[in-house]
C-alpha cells in the first residue's frame, strides 16, 4: 500500500515536470546541439551542409561588422544596466514612501512595462524624428534657459530667506522644509511669468534639428541611433526592476529604521548602512537580468528597419539574425550559429564576472 502510494507520487511528479523537460530538451539542449554543429559547417538552408571546421569563427574575427556589433553590445549592456539599476532603485524608494495616492503612483510608474515592445519602438521612432518631441523640447529649453535659471535662483533665494528667518526663532528648522519649498515654487512661478511677459530670459533660437536615426555619427562609445535605443530600453525595463526593488524594500524590518532613528542616523546613513546592504541580493538579480537582457537586445533594433543605417544599429543579436536571414542575400547559417554561440559565451562570462567581482548576492547581517 505504501509502496503503491510512493509510486503514484513519483509518477505524479514526473507528469508535472514532463512538459518542462520536453521544452528544455527541444528548445534548449537540442537547439544548442544543432547550433554547435552548424557553427562548424557551411550551410545556406538550400544545399547540404559542408564541414568547414573553425572557418566560421575565424571569419567572425576578421569581419569588421562583427567587431562593431561586439563593441556596440558591450557598451550598450554596461551603460543600460548601470542606468536602469540606479533609476529603478530611486523609483522604488519613491514608490515605497507612505503618501496619499500611493497605489496611483505605483501604477503610473509600472505602466511603461506593460506596453508592447513593438508599439513602444514605433512611438520612439516618431519621438526621435527630426521634428519630433525630443528636438522640439531641446529647442524650447535652448530658448528659455535664462528663464529657467531665474526660476531656480528665485527658488533658492526664497528658501534661504525663509530658512534664515525660521532659524532666528526655532533651532530645529532645516534647510529643506516642504512648506518653504512650496512657497518658493509659487513665488518663483509668479516671477517667471512676469519675466516671460516682458521677454526677460527668453531668446530667439534656431530650431534644434538633430538627426537621431538616419545617421552614422558616434557619440562616445555608441552611435547616436543606439543612444536613442538606450533611452527607449531604460524607459520600458525600469518598471519591472522597480518592482523587484520594491519587494526588497518592503521585506526590510521597520524596527531597523526605528532603532537607527533613535541613534540619530540621518536619512542618508539609513540608506547607506541599512537599505543598501539589505538590497544586495535584489541588486544581484537586477544586474544579472539587466546584463542578459541588454546583451540579447534584438527586437527594438530590428524594428527600426531602414530608419537607421545597419552600422549604427548593429548588435550581436541582430548580427546573428542578419547572417541567418540577410535581405536579398544567401543565408549563412554557419556564421549565424557561430555568432550565436559567442553571444551566449559572452553573456555567461559577463554574468560570472558580475558574480565574482560585482554585486554580491548575499547580505551581511
Amino acid at each position: 500500500m505504501n509502496l503503491s502510494m510512493h509510486n503514484r507520487e513519483r509518477l505524479a511528479g514526473w507528469l508535472f515536470v514532463t512538459p518542462f523537460c520536453v521544452s528544455l530538451f527541444v528548445f534548449f539542449l537540442y537547439a544548442l546541439g544543432r547550433t554547435l554543429i552548424f557553427s562548424f559547417q557551411s550551410y545556406d538552408l538550400f544545399n547540404d551542409p559542408v564541414w568547414v571546421g573553425l572557418r566560421n569563427y575565424l571569419s567572425l574575427l576578421t569581419d569588421p561588422l562583427f567587431t562593431l556589433a561586439f563593441r556596440h553590445s558591450m557598451a550598450f549592456a554596461i551603460i543600460v544596466t548601470a542606468l536602469q539599476t540606479v533609476l529603478a532603485l530611486l523609483l522604488a524608494l519613491a514608490a515605497n514612501r507612505k503618501v496619499r495616492g500611493q497605489s496611483v503612483f505605483r501604477t503610473i510608474f509600472y505602466f511603461p512595462s506593460i506596453l508592447s515592445s513593438a508599439a513602444m519602438t514605433l512611438i520612439f521612432i516618431w519621438v526621435f524624428q527630426r521634428r519630433g518631441i525630443i528636438n522640439q523640447g531641446l529647442t524650447w529649453l535652448s530658448a528659455h534657459v535664462g528663464l529657467l535659471l531665474i526660476f531656480c535662483a528665485v527658488v533658492a533665494l526664497v528658501m534661504l530667506v525663509l530658512f534664515l528667518n525660521g532659524r532666528r526663532r526655532y533651532d530645529w528648522v532645516r534647510w529643506y522644509d516642504p512648506f518653504h519649498f512650496a512657497c518658493a515654487l509659487a513665488i518663483a512661478l509668479v516671477v517667471a511669468v512676469i519675466c516671460a511677459g516682458y521677454g526677460i530670459g527668453v531668446r530667439s533660437v534656431e530650431a534644434v534639428s538633430i538627426t537621431w536615426m538616419n545617421t552614422r555619427q558616434v557619440w562616445g562609445p555608441l552611435p547616436r541611433t543606439l543612444w536613442a535605443i538606450v533611452v527607449m530600453n531604460i524607459f520600458t525595463t525600469i518598471p519591472t526592476l522597480m518592482l523587484l526593488y520594491l519587494a526588497g524594500l518592503q521585506s526590510i524590518p521597520d524596527s531597523l529604521y526605528e532603532a537607527a532613528k533613535l541613534e540619530g542616523a540621518s536619512p542618508w546613513q539609513r540608506l547607506r548602512f541599512i537599505t543598501w546592504p539589505r538590497l544586495m541580493p535584489v541588486t544581484f538579480t537586477v544586474v544579472t537580468l539587466g546584463i542578459i537582457g541588454t546583451l540579447q537586445m534584438f527586437d527594438q533594433v530590428a524594428l527600426l528597419g531602414d530608419a537607421a543605417p545597419l552600422q549604427s544599429r548593429i548588435t550581436l543579436a541582430f548580427y546573428t539574425y542578419y547572417n541567418a536571414f540577410p535581405p536579398g542575400g544567401t543565408p549563412r547559417i554557419g556564421m549565424a550559429s557561430a555568432a550565436a554561440l559567442i553571444l551566449a559565451l559572452v553573456t555567461l562570462v559577463m554574468v560570472l564576472l558580475q558574480r565574482w567581482v560585482g554585486v554580491s548576492e548575499t547580505t551581511n547581517d
